[in-house]
């Protein structure tokens, strides 16, 4: 840690740098021509905080136990959700002080906290990043201890775009640098939203974000809906990771691991989509794809076979065939229902 001269609050503030570990490849240096346009450009924007000549440009991390880690930024790393204490001491390891997720889960924070580490959520959807919230996380990323890592479930979406439009508000990253983040992560460009949250977003004033008023808290209330589609994501999560295994795990130690129980889970978190207010409220078309991926889960279900038994060849594929079609589906409904609304 070192102090860094701040020319418009005339202090010294600490420039905490990521250690060079052995577990993830070092942040690339920028050309010393780069390095003085970003000390500009932050400079005009509210005052060069940290340490531009610092600032490499995005790059992917190598991790063990954390999804899609990509450094954005000295103080400020994207990624996904970290799980167990393996996960939690990687990103001790990694010097990280503050974990700041955008997912609508909820977040460990007991396992953190075990770790020593702060967890603050900041969710949002897959349409995009409202403004007020884009300042919350610059105000993060500039006032709370870091390094931070940011994250949402995979890391490949929701996360490496919160990270890039807090660090172009903050002043921490050239608006030109923003997409670039997005394409290191990568993001489908069918989320466009995030897209043009990130394309759009420009520095905040710093002033401006210390007069802002945030309660940063462990957890936050999120939507019935919001909290159906983590459960059914993660569910859907266990059945893709089955069928990439040969659906070997029907033959695993516990029954909670059969697909067949995950298959009747998933089914069972389409009806209570159904049973929602907030459901109600999108168009019928909506409430029919959910009705018709229910159906696709029943079948799945029905086709596996009886834990412990494993599937055969011609059963492995037909479970894949009925897997792609509720995958499909899924994606359609996301691109028309989620990725922009």
């Amino acid at each position: 840690m070192r102090a860094v001269y701040s020319p418009v609050d005339g202090q010294s503030v600490p420039q905490l740098a990521l250690p060079r570990s052995a577990t993830f490849r070092s942040v690339r240096s920028v050309t010393s021509t780069r390095a003085i346009v970003t000390a500009l450009a932050m400079w005009l924007c509210g005052g060069l905080v940290f340490d531009a000549g610092l600032a490499g440009e995005p790059a992917k991390l190598a991790a063990k136990h954390l999804p899609n880690p990509v450094s954005v930024h000295p103080r400020v790393i994207s990624g996904g959700l970290p799980e167990g204490e393996a996960a939690f001491a990687e990103l001790k390891a990694m010097g990280v002080r503050t974990i700041v997720s955008v997912d609508g889960a909820d977040p460990d924070v007991a396992t953190a906290a075990h770790f020593g580490l702060r967890y603050v959520h900041l969710p949002h959807g897959y349409d995009g990043i409202p403004d007020s919230r884009v300042r919350e996380l610059a105000k993060a990323v500039r006032e709370l201890e870091g390094p931070l890592y940011i994250h949402c479930h995979l890391g490949k979406h929701r996360s490496p775009a919160a990270a890039s439009a807090a660090c172009v508000a903050a002043g921490l990253l050239p608006p030109s640098d923003a997409l670039e983040v997005l394409k290191v992560a990568g993001t489908n460009p069918k989320y466009r939203g995030l897209f043009q949250a990130v394309s759009k977003t420009r520095p905040v004033p710093a002033d401006e974000l210390k007069r802002l008023a945030v309660d940063f808290r462990e957890r936050v209330a999120v939507p019935p809906l919001v909290k159906a589609m983590v459960a059914l994501e993660s569910t859907h999560d266990r059945l893709k990771a089955a069928s990439a295994d040969d659906w070997k795990r029907a033959a695993a130690a516990t029954a909670t691991e059969d697909p067949a129980h995950q298959a009747v889970l998933l089914g069972e978190h389409f009806v209570e989509m159904l049973r929602l207010e907030e459901t109600k409220r999108f168009p019928a078309e909506f409430s029919q794809w959910l009705r018709e991926s229910q159906a696709l889960a029943e079948r799945l279900e029905q086709e596996l076979p009886c834990w412990p038994a494993a599937p055969t060849e011609a059963g492995r594929a037909a479970l894949d065939k009925r897997l792609r079609e509720l995958n499909d589906r899924c994606l359609r409904c996301h691109e028309r229902y989620r990725d922009t609304r």
